[in-house]
């Protein structure tokens, strides 16, 4: 911009400015702000901590933690950014949390979905649900 002021002694000196720059905190801000929303903010899969997080709705149930303990390993060796929420929380806190961390994939796993042998999987984006075995869930993501 060419700016100039006047220094002490009355010389011109070209204005300099210093900035910080745009650290991670204002750049996902920024992703925020950018991205369509309709009910919760959403990020980019590329930019999300985790592309997926699994919900164990039942933590203190053996078998439930045992399937997404095997689900998490398959997951992560895969390559697969991978959280695993087992907090002894209610699951609808559970799933608030989840979206304000922005994982664009769920994997809901709890004691009937094990019964049957299925996790559910809800994409983020479109709000759609689909079931699957649990030896498939991690080459949906592969």
């Amino acid at each position: 911009m060419k700016a100039v002021v006047a220094g002490p002694g009355g010389e011109q000196i070209t204005v300099e400015m210093g900035s910080y720059g745009i650290g991670v905190s204002r750049l996902v801000g920024g992703i925020i702000e950018a991205s369509p929303r309709r009910r919760r903010h959403r990020v980019a899969g590329s930019v999300a901590p985790f592309r997926v997080a699994i919900v164990n709705l039942k933590p203190d149930d053996g078998a439930v933690f045992g399937a997404c303990q095997k689900l998490y390993d398959g997951l992560a060796a895969t390559g697969i950014e991978v959280l695993h929420d087992d907090r002894d929380l209610r699951p609808g806190a559970k799933f608030a949390d989840m979206d304000l961390i922005g994982t664009p994939w769920q994997v809901i796993v709890g004691p009937k979905g094990l019964a049957a042998g299925r996790a559910e999987l809800k994409n983020r984006k479109t709000g759609a649900r689909e079931e699957l075995p649990f030896d498939q869930v991690a080459q949906r993501f592969g």
